[in-house]
């Protein structure tokens, strides 16, 4: 167990006979930052309720340090909440809103002073003590929801979208210093949002989901190399996903093409589907691609230009730095690396 901080056994739960989460099985680690990703109405803000016991799961177990907390209410769990829209005290200033929880703890003023200002420090907020909350940035009551969090010394944060409500700008921000945050403090993070750049560029561990069931859990880099179904490849960035037939180990057929690819462990001639990451085309001229295709659009992206090319099959989306004419005609080739093939299969 001292690897697994919190495990979750067959958990399942419903509203009004709908049932929002199936058989979930998942555990995390000491000092991991493990995202829970999906679209809206998945069930991983149900999953996040259930751990930090706002919620109580239908049938299952949650064991938490080797023992089941399932009944255990939230006050007596060792967890905190940075919830959606902070629930902060607009009444108190930024000291008292972090102390908040010391104070009904009955800690020593001296002790709860120390631990506010260590924890007003460590989000950045050092000399906003008097400050009151509608004297605030959104950047910076988020901190501050944060620092009451932490000051109570959880072994785990739950992070319910808490960057939803701030600017591109902001949010990017806020997603690098959540990181160093969670380093420096060395606990469980549990995030929840919908965003993929946001949980590809955080976490330690992806878990996806659907439908209230786990469709995939890895690292980023996994997840969006290696996603296991359609549905993963379409949420986690964007993908070119071909019927194709595996037609020995290493060779895929698709749009009437043969292409090398460095997977195995298919049937002869399985049907198949191929994921092609818009950045992975190779555009070349027409002569020198396996593939031959005509420009129809593209879009100026800031780093890239998006394509889309015409092909006899279908239409295609590549990433490139170069600019295309529209009506160009190009060549598009992929290294076998870049091909992933995946079983033809429905989600779970």
């Amino acid at each position: 167990m001292k690897n697994k901080l919190i495990e979750l056994k067959n958990i399942t739960k419903s509203f009004d006979q709908q049932e929002v989460l199936h058989n979930i099985q998942l555990y995390i680690r000491p000092n991991e930052f493990l995202t829970l990703l999906g679209p809206s109405g998945c069930g991983k803000t149900t999953i996040l309720r259930i751990i930090g016991g706002f919620e109580e799961a239908d049938s299952g177990e949650v064991i938490f340090d080797g023992k089941d907390i399932a009944k255990l209410p939230p006050y007596k769990r060792e967890v905190n909440t940075v919830f959606q829209k902070y629930a902060l005290f607009p009444f108190m200033n930024v000291f008292d809103n972090v102390a908040f929880g010391l104070n009904i703890k009955k800690v020593s003023k001296a002790e709860t002073k120390k631990r506010v200002l260590e924890m007003l420090k460590l989000v950045g907020l050092e000399g906003f003590e008097k400050r009151k909350i509608d004297q605030l940035s959104g950047g910076q009551q988020q901190r501050v929801a944060i620092a009451r969090a932490l000051v109570n010394e959880p072994k785990v944060l739950l992070l319910d979208e808490p960057l939803s409500a701030l600017d591109a700008k902001l949010r990017k921000e806020m997603q690098m210093e959540l990181k160093k945050i969670q380093k420096k403090v060395g606990i469980t993070f549990i995030f929840v949002t919908h965003d993929q750049e946001e949980a590809l560029s955080m976490s330690d561990t992806v878990v996806v989901m659907n439908h209230g069931n786990i469709q995939q859990i890895g690292t980023p880099i996994d997840i969006y190399n290696e996603p296991k179904n359609r549905f993963v490849a379409e949420f986690i960035g964007e993908s070119n996903i071909i019927p194709a037939i595996m037609k020995k180990d290493m060779l895929v057929a698709f749009d009437g093409v043969d292409f090398e690819c460095v997977d195995s462990g298919f049937a002869p001639n399985e049907e198949v589907e191929v994921v092609l990451r818009p950045e992975d085309l190779v555009l070349t001229p027409p002569q020198f691609g396996k593939i031959t295709a005509t420009v129809t659009d593209i879009t100026f992206k800031g780093v890239h230009y998006e394509i889309i090319l015409k092909g006899e099959h279908r239409d295609y989306k590549a990433q490139t730095t170069e600019y295309h004419e529209i009506g160009t005609e190009l060549g598009i080739s992929v290294i076998p690396s870049n091909i992933h093939v995946m079983h033809k299969m429905k989600e779970v």
